[in-house]
């Protein structure tokens, strides 16, 4: 059976106020946690075996009745750290692993994209990103990273880079991966091997992007390969997202996005 870890260690500050003093995962989002769309997918596909990694205002989530690892240091390291707060949950997994930031929602229908996919890494990338990104910025450059694969082998190439043009994105990183349950061990050896005195796309190790770890893997050979989904999920980073996704509710215009499926 298939586990699943989320990562919502982070302050959210573009939140802000709702986060002033609650997690971003659990801002109010329709009227309901952001995390509990996830949980609800993953029970609903059979992964009840669920763990987050918590860090700013962590007691917030003693209530979700899922296994819980602090990363203390939230406050100035980022997305990899927060994952290997959970280390211990990983090491125990003998399944596939399933993990994803806990600012994003997604329908049933891309989970089951992921979950069927093989490959040693399989990244969930949205083809049809631009109609998201063009809702939530007026430059849809801003906030986008780069996406390319490998022409013959469809493979991912390159990730999480910042664009110039939009040529450079043949699709978009949304935050929910894939480990093969056969590539754990490795993975989490290749992490311990990396080198902690270097700089990972201009960051120190403990401040490095889970983008800047998969290029690692990328140029290391291993399989990375994407999923490929045409919306179906949000991310809920700032503000403005939360406002335009409550009026394109409203207006009837969000489920060409997103749509709750239950």
């Amino acid at each position: 059976m298939t586990r699943s870890l989320i990562l919502a260690a982070g302050e959210g500050k573009r939140l802000r106020p709702f986060t002033n003093h609650l997690p971003k995962a659990l801002v109010a989002f329709l009227g309901r946690p952001l995390i509990s769309y996830q949980l609800e997918i993953l029970m609903d596909a059979g992964i009840e075996d669920i763990a987050i990694s918590t860090g700013f205002e962590a007691n917030a989530f003693d209530k979700i009745g899922h296994s819980l690892y602090l990363n203390p240091d939230f406050d100035r390291t980022n997305m990899v750290e927060s994952l290997f707060a959970a280390r211990s949950f990983i090491e125990e997994t003998k399944e596939d692993l399933i993990i994803s930031y806990g600012d994003i929602i997604y329908q049933r229908d891309n989970l089951e994209t992921i979950l069927k996919k093989k490959g040693d890494i399989v990244v969930m990338v949205d083809d049809d990103w631009i109609d998201l990104w063009s809702i939530r910025n007026e430059n849809p450059l801003i906030d986008a990273e780069t996406m390319k694969f490998d022409n013959f082998s469809g493979r991912i190439i390159e990730i999480g880079k910042k664009p110039k043009r939009l040529d450079e994105i043949e699709s978009q990183y949304t935050g929910l991966i894939k480990i093969s349950k056969n590539k754990i061990a490795d993975f989490l050896q290749f992490y311990d091997r990396l080198d902690r005195t270097r700089l990972y796309d201009g960051n120190t190790f403990t401040n490095m992007y889970m983008t800047s770890l998969l290029q690692l893997l990328i140029d290391s050979n291993w399989e990375v390969v994407p999923a490929h989904v045409s919306h179906g999920w949000l991310e809920v980073d700032t503000v403005s997202d939360l406002l335009n996704y409550e009026r394109l509710k409203k207006s009837g215009g969000l489920d060409a996005l997103w749509r709750h499926d239950k």
